[in-house]
């Protein structure tokens, strides 16, 4: 039985799924609606900055938006994102302990993974969808395709060196649902508030696949 038909499920909703860093959680709000606005419904909030877990609380009632927690490494991040109204969890790898407090909140994990070994590991406990991380440090689109001929029954969010340039090349594999980056809100137009230039860029990403 997967574990992981509700991830599945986001990451389907549009190509590209963005890796957000928020310094300031007053912007979170209008950096959801932007995104959203240009078809980018999934977003992971990062928990790298002080500010993360308001974030998702100032993003979680964005209307059409799924917000999610991104650097789940500890059962207490898992916790405080689940609190914070994170509907789904990135982690960069997966330990049992992770996957365990993910289990016990009834939070949707989409766990790292970066070979045949790793990825096989966490199918054994039932979850076929995953992230390929650090996907361009790993080998990139050539070392996905690779791992996804033997293991066919999994799926694959790439994130780690996405960009509008290397992006179609995941997107085009059989094994790819979606792409994690982080371009479609660069720190400078996030904290000029510059919301119509990233419902652009949102806009351009979504389009990806077409």
């Amino acid at each position: 039985m997967s574990k992981t038909h509700r991830t599945r499920e986001i990451c389907a909703l549009a190509p590209i799924v963005p890796v957000l860093v928020v310094d300031d959680a007053a912007k979170a709000r209008p950096l959801a609606e932007a995104l959203v606005a240009g078809g980018l419904p999934a977003l992971e909030v990062t928990l790298r900055t002080p500010a993360a877990l308001d974030a998702i609380r100032a993003m979680a009632d964005v209307p059409g938006g799924v917000v999610g927690a991104g650097t789940l490494v500890t059962p207490e991040d898992v916790r405080a994102a689940k609190e914070a109204g994170a509907q789904f969890g990135v982690s960069p790898g997966a330990t049992d302990a992770l996957i365990a407090a993910c289990e016990a909140v009834g939070l949707p994990l989409l766990p790292g993974a970066a070979t045949a070994s790793e990825a096989m590991r966490l199918l054994e406990h039932g979850y076929d969808m995953l992230k390929f991380f650090p996907a361009e440090a790993s080998g990139g689109a050539p070392a996905l395709k690779a791992i996804g001929a033997p293991l066919p029954q999994i799926k694959f969010c790439p994130t780690g060196g996405v960009s509008p340039e290397n992006a179609k090349d995941y997107l085009s594999l059989p094994n790819v649902v979606c792409a994690g980056g982080s371009w479609v809100a660069p720190k400078q137009m996030v904290s000029d508030g510059d919301w119509a230039g990233i419902e652009s860029l949102a806009r351009a990403a979504s389009k990806l696949m077409d």
